[in-house]
């Protein structure tokens, strides 16, 4: 599935490694970004952990809506986990190099997690519009078969986009250097490294972008469209409130993501910008999959009460023991 490397990578190269330059040579920053990125890393695991286990023990969450959450809790905790701890291996020791295989797997994994959140906001997009626009129809329209078609393929759409890229990587020549200016392995960064036309890998990796990025904020921007026209249509100020109160979350959850998204990706390869890029980066790989459990819990008293709830079952249960 990751296609095979040509002959020209390994016979330019005395190892078969890329070198990750990371994200500063000063030994003070790495430091101080190692102890961050920790922290980061520490409640990432355990907001993301937290937010399913409570979904999943809170009888009243098992809807629609916070099924998608479980998956996306998922992503966030997965592709935090498929970059953050060999960033800290680069922060914090000399060890700087990957494997060939490693770095096409490292991507692999990256945007076949990124792709499916994209579709899986949207699938949480679609779920609030149904919600608000269509209430009366709402368990037959998000019953559980089409929520689980939702996520299948959003999972297939993600496989698809990241057997493509690393495809269209893994074709290309890289006999200058093996030297990647950037904290993880990224598309910019590998394809800056090859001595190959990249014209049609970089049109191609482009259009596939531009695409699932597009259709799902296409799917996501018309449903809340009609959610917008729905709760205007709305007489008492208090229901407004409340129709609002469901999707805000979820909107601002998707502005954050898609904002650092596109500035990332949605231009050419020559516009890469080593500074600005890695900061974006740092943004959507380490620092939004720790934001998600907090967008989504603590500003969602459903999420707040459901907490409340299984801390007063647990109290009940070691009364009675």
């Amino acid at each position: 599935m990751l296609g095979p490397l040509t002959m020209d990578v390994w016979n330019h190269t005395n190892e078969p490694n890329f070198i990750l330059m990371g994200l500063t040579d000063s030994k003070e920053i790495q430091l101080l970004l190692s102890l961050l990125f920790i922290f980061i890393y520490m409640f990432t695991v355990l907001g993301n952990i937290g937010m399913m286990l409570i979904i999943r023990l809170d009888v009243q969450l098992h809807t629609p809506m916070y099924f998608f959450l479980t998956h996306l809790s998922f992503l966030d905790l997965s592709y935090s986990t498929v970059i953050t701890p060999k960033t800290l291996q680069n922060l914090l020791t000399s060890i700087k190099n990957i494997s060939f295989m490693g770095c096409f797997i490292q991507l692999y994994l990256f945007v076949l997690l990124a792709a499916a959140e994209c579709f899986i906001l949207s699938s949480m997009a679609y779920d609030r519009y149904v919600a608000i626009c269509n209430p009366l129809h709402y368990p037959v329209i998000m019953s559980t078969s089409r929520s689980h078609a939702l996520i299948t393929v959003s999972y297939m759409i993600g496989a698809m986009d990241s057997s493509v890229t690393v495809f269209c990587l893994s074709t290309l020549n890289f006999c200058n250097s093996k030297v990647i200016h950037h904290f993880f392995c990224d598309t910019f960064p590998i394809l800056a490294l090859s001595c190959s036309d990249t014209y049609d890998a970089e049109v191609t990796i482009f259009i596939l972008a531009g695409s699932t990025l597009l259709l799902s904020l296409i799917t996501i921007s018309s449903s809340y469209v009609s959610i917008l026209s729905t709760i205007l249509k709305i007489n008492s100020s208090s229901g407004k409130h409340k129709a609002f109160s469901t999707c805000a979350s979820h909107l601002l959850g998707v502005t954050v993501f898609y904002g650092t998204m596109i500035f990332t990706y949605l231009k050419p390869s020559k516009s890469y910008s080593l500074g600005k890029d890695q900061v974006a980066s740092v943004f959507y790989t380490i620092v939004i999959p720790m934001l998600n459990p907090l967008i989504y819990s603590l500003r969602n008293k459903e999420v707040k009460n459901a907490v409340i709830r299984v801390v007063k079952k647990k109290e009940g249960t070691q009364k009675l023991k």
